[in-house]
């Protein structure tokens, strides 16, 4: 091999070995055993497409769809927008902009086990919670934030969101480095004020950004599993449990050895469809992000 083909292929080979071996042999275990019946412990049984039926046929599945779909909305229509008006804030700030960016940052650095600890404690129902004294200032009466199946979808999105937002911040800052400032000042020569500057100079210099991260948001969001299952279990009847938890329910719910194949049957499927839209999405998007 020439170029020095070879040596670029000695380096890259430990790095093949690992992924191959901890990501791509994974996966192909868990198409295998999506066609048996096995929990891992007694010996698998073929079943073909058997799993699938099952897991098609699970009334709880539609619930957890719709419960799922209903976060993702709740946190594009609250979560994405978040990040970029923080940072188009922070980007018109002159003085302790690294400040306010690492406050920014901090709750990413967080561990998500804490965070939803901390805020499980801050949604505790009675009067004297925390978030519940701070509406009684306001004259709010106290809400059951966890225990009410209309509040508690909300309150999990409100938690994520905090958690989350961080990270996208900075890659919005990080991008807003990169518009000439030229533009800004012709702007405002025009007589524009800070949210005409944002519509026609900030967002189509930022567009692959904000196509990117609403793509990320979208499969993140799909794949919800940590605030459902650390603040309700899924509960209050069923209103929170999503797909993945659901997942985990058909894999670990048994103590005595779960239904691995449904379980695996159904994260395929949710890998085909989550797939399938990323591919229309970077499809009907092609000509707006390369304009």
């Amino acid at each position: 091999m020439r170029g020095g083909g070879l040596a670029t292929l000695v380096f890259l080979l430990p790095m093949l070995v690992v992924f191959t071996v901890f990501s791509w042999l994974p996966i192909g275990q868990a198409v295998v055993m999506s066609f048996q019946q096995t929990n891992l412990v007694s010996d698998a049984t073929f079943v073909g497409l058997e799993n699938f039926r099952t897991v098609l046929s699970d009334p709880l599945l539609w619930t957890a769809v719709e419960n799922t779909l209903w976060f993702a909305f709740l946190a594009l229509l609250f979560g994405y927008p978040i990040p970029l008006v923080v940072a188009v804030l922070m980007g018109e700030v002159r003085r302790f902009r690294g400040l306010y960016g690492a406050l920014a940052y901090l709750p990413v650095v967080v561990p998500p086990v804490v965070a939803v600890l901390l805020w499980k404690f801050f949604y505790d129902a009675s009067p004297t919670g925390v978030f519940n004294t701070l509406l009684g200032y306001v004259g709010i009466d106290a809400l059951p934030w966890l225990q009410d199946a209309d509040v508690a979808m909300p309150a999990l999105v409100l938690e994520a969101t905090w958690a989350a937002a961080g990270g996208t911040i900075i890659i919005y800052l990080a991008a807003l480095t990169g518009v000439a400032p030229e533009l800004y000042e012709a702007a405002e020569i025009d007589g524009a004020g800070v949210w005409r500057k944002v519509w026609h100079v900030t967002l189509p210099r930022l567009r692959h950004v904000l196509l990117v991260t609403f793509i990320l948001q979208i499969i993140g969001t799909a794949q919800v599993f940590l605030e459902p299952f650390l603040f309700t279990g899924g509960g209050p009847a069923n209103s929170t449990t999503t797909i993945l938890l659901l997942i985990y329910d058909y894999a670990f719910a048994n103590s005595l050895g779960g239904d691995y194949g449904a379980a695996t049957a159904l994260s395929l499927m949710l890998a085909a469809v989550l797939a399938v839209f990323s591919a229309v999405y970077f499809r009907l998007t092609r000509g707006w992000s390369t304009s």
